[in-house]
């Protein structure tokens, strides 16, 4: 028995779990689609991702979080040849295309789906995810992402990629107008559906939006009436001085990309103190860390199997995964050479490593030894359990993306082996908890909760003005 609060409180607090994926065959620990046993390649076929579904779901899993790019990776070599050769994010379908299926075998499952607002109308966006939330009863959450390859800019028939910031400035007045679609052009009660009287939605009760901003221009009023959640789950993974303003500001759910307990910790210190600064409770943001885990039944086989994987990874693959990241064609350094810092406009907090530590292709190359950069945790069922609950009791995040390393065994496998264990120590839930994804996760109702920037687009119905604690929706 302990009478130290905080180790009480580590204690009683239950992970959340992400699957991490994405509608393509390598993702993110590349080369391993060659494995014998791997279904990967089968990313376009439905049943892959309705089993799936189905298989998390028995697992209790939070959500599947379903990554997404647009445009190729070009900067290693100077071309695509190894993305291709490797399928390293390509071919890559649509990750949105495969909610409704998803949902339609699960009752439960969050779906957090990744889309780059750079090349979207806020409308047509807004249109869609509004639309996903009502056919999953609340369960879509929205990953919120601005770009980072020039290919992609290329693909639209621009010139090149916008300045690192000013690419956040254009989110920013993106979501303002999602909120005022979303939260804004709709009473909660202007559908009525009365058919004796022949009104099925109040128009006094539907108004139409007046935007003119710097980038989007919008009048008229939403299509979509308003579904569980309205907005949808937000989350996002800026990690540079602006990305983090953002994400402080907007998210509910961040991903932490360090690989070292103390970096960790340091990440979500920082988050945690400017969401207070925004005025924001620093709880209100679920912090995420990306893991990779083989497991077995002994450590000895779990080792076996890493050794297995291993010998079908790609650490090249990774590293071209990783110069698109940076911005820089890293085959043009010696296995020895340390990378020298360049400034780019791709993804500054990944770039930035290279001018606070000495790294080599060679170093970059070992920590890919499993095709991708996620801390990998090896051992058998306990001993993984051991070790997730070790690295969340010490960095204070409030979950993992798991990725997946042979599919589907390595979420089997973890389900299998992992979840009873976790279970067993009270860290992870055994059933659902009732509700949307947002209520899932914050047991706080449906709808996001003041203080947030949404908050200040939102109507309120008469009655909900009178009597706000009884409205239907003043989660």
């Amino acid at each position: 028995m302990t009478n130290n609060p905080t180790a009480d409180a580590h204690a009683s607090k239950q992970i959340i779990l992400n699957a991490f994926d994405m509608n393509c065959a390598g993702h993110i620990n590349h080369g391993l689609w060659t494995h014998p046993r791997d279904e990967s390649h089968r990313f376009n076929e439905l049943s892959y991702w309705t089993d799936l579904a189905k298989t998390l779901e028995q697992g209790l899993f939070d959500g599947l979080f379903i990554a997404d790019i647009t445009g190729v990776y070009d900067v290693y070599q100077g071309n695509i040849d190894l993305t291709l050769k490797e399928s390293i994010q390509l071919p890559s379908h649509d990750p949105s295309t495969l909610v409704s299926a998803m949902a339609a075998v699960t009752e439960h499952l969050g779906f957090g789906v990744t889309v780059n607002l750079s090349y979207e109308t806020p409308y047509q966006f807004a249109r869609r995810l509004a639309s996903l939330d009502h056919l999953t009863q609340g369960r879509i959450g929205w990953n919120i992402v601005t770009g980072y390859l020039d290919s992609a800019e290329r693909l639209i028939g621009q010139k090149g990629l916008k300045d690192h910031d000013l690419r956040y400035e254009q989110a920013e007045e993106f979501l303002e107008l999602c909120y005022k679609f979303w939260e804004g052009s709709w009473e909660d009660d202007a559908v009525r559906k009365d058919k004796t009287r022949r009104i099925f939605s109040d128009p006094a009760k539907v108004h139409a939006i007046q935007h003119q901003g710097q980038f989007y221009q919008s009048q008229g009023v939403f299509q979509v009436s308003p579904s569980l959640q309205r907005t949808p789950v937000l989350y996002q993974a800026g990690a540079s001085p602006r990305g983090l303003a953002f994400a402080t500001q907007h998210a509910e759910g961040m991903f932490i990309g360090a690989d070292k307990p103390e970096k960790i910790k340091q990440q979500v210190d920082k988050i945690r103190t400017q969401a207070q600064e925004q005025g924001r409770d620093p709880h209100a943001i679920k912090l995420f860390v990306g893991i990779s885990v083989v497991t077995a039944e002994t450590d000895e086989l779990a080792q076996e199997k890493l050794a297995e994987y291993i010998r079908y990874a790609s650490p090249e693959a990774g590293l071209a995964h990783f110069s698109s990241s940076v911005g820089m064609d890293l085959s043009k350094f010696s296995d020895d050479e340390a990378i020298p810092y360049q400034k780019t406009n791709s993804i500054a907090s990944v770039n930035s490593k290279f001018k606070e530590q000495k790294i080599t292709p060679k170093d970059l190359k070992a920590q890919l030894k499993l095709g991708g950069r996620y801390p990998l945790i090896v051992g058998s069922g306990a001993s993984v359990a051991e070790q997730l609950i070790e690295l969340f009791d010490e960095t204070g995040v409030d979950g993992f993306n798991l990725t997946r390393t042979v599919a589907p065994e390595s979420h089997q496998d973890f389900i299998r082996l992992v979840i009873p264990e976790l279970q067993q120590r009270g860290r992870y839930k055994t059933e659902y908890a009732h509700g949307s994804l947002r209520n899932k996760l914050f047991q706080n109702g449906n709808r996001l909760s003041a203080p947030h920037p949404a908050d200040q687009y939102r109507l309120h119905s008469a009655a909900q003005k009178l009597a706000p604690q009884s409205a239907e929706h003043t989660e």
